[in-house]
């Protein structure tokens, strides 16, 4: 989705649904989104059977602006996949910080695996992708480096089909409803498995990467309830995700008001004193 500011870390993430839980109590109004229940349906990842990546899938390489194809990318090493929105500031920013972190703690070496971006959005450029790399890693010094790829059209309709992956777009919030999915490719480009990559850990994707890296394949997600769409407009609620969020900033920005107020309460006390 398509915000004005961006996230870079979980912690920005409820810090900025707490301004949008203000803003709607203030306005008394939600977003408007044009998408109903049924489009809402269609938006999934569903690999086929035996689903496999087209490895020469041709690319430009965000940061240095070459011709790639994803066979040279992953270079015959399992890769962790995510499809992403570069504008969106909703799921898919922590989606890429919370992988980067996931892959760091499997202590894996750098070498051993890739974390690979893709944009879905068409009208993203590479300029988009850096901007998004950068506010999203760039003050870290993490060995984790994703290689952000920009598609064309027909690029990218041959990537989601191999990989039964649906995305649709609504013209009145100017955002795709995608899934927030992270698809583990073998090296031969076979698909592993569909995680979340917002509930990742080093010791579960170190085992999905080593399985991944002897050619096992695990069970595939039939589908990926999660989706990176804050709004639904069917019902007029926001999604369980962005309603946890905005719920546990709620309680967070309440408790530290509370604990703010306490303490400047104690020290102003100590001085008179």
């Amino acid at each position: 989705m398509r915000f004005a500011g961006r996230l870079s870390s979980p912690a920005r993430l409820f810090g900025h649904a707490a301004v949008m839980a203000g803003a709607l109590v203030l306005t008394g109004a939600p977003a408007h989104a044009r998408l109903v229940q049924a489009d809402l349906a269609r938006v999934a990842v569903a690999p086929p059977p035996g689903a496999r990546v087209p490895l020469d899938l041709a690319a430009t390489d965000a940061r240095t602006g070459q011709a790639v194809t994803l066979g040279t990318v992953t270079a015959g090493r399992p890769v962790l996949l995510l499809p992403v929105d570069y504008t969106c500031s909703n799921v898919c920013d922590p989606m890429v910080s919370m992988s980067a972190d996931a892959l760091a703690a499997t202590d894996l070496a750098p070498d051993a695996y890739a974390l690979v971006l893709v944009g879905i959005d068409p009208r993203d450029d590479a300029a988009a992708a850096r901007r998004m790399l950068a506010e999203t890693l760039g003050g870290r010094t993490a060995a984790v480096q994703p290689q952000a790829l920009i598609v064309t059209d027909a690029a990218l309709g041959r990537l989601t089909s191999s990989l039964g992956y649906t995305a649709v777009y609504d013209a009145g919030t100017d955002s795709f409803a995608h899934p927030a999915a992270a698809v583990l490719l073998a090296g031969d480009g076979r698909v592993a498995r569909v995680l979340s990559p917002l509930a990742l850990t080093g010791r579960d994707l170190r085992l999905a990467l080593t399985e991944a890296g002897e050619g096992r394949v695990g069970g595939l997600a039939d589908r990926l309830a999660l989706l990176c769409y804050g709004y639904d407009a069917a019902r007029g609620l926001y999604t369980p995700l962005i309603q946890r969020i905005l719920t546990v900033a709620g309680i967070a920005t309440v408790l530290a008001i509370g604990g703010l107020v306490f303490g400047l309460t104690r020290l102003a006390r100590r001085r008179t004193a």
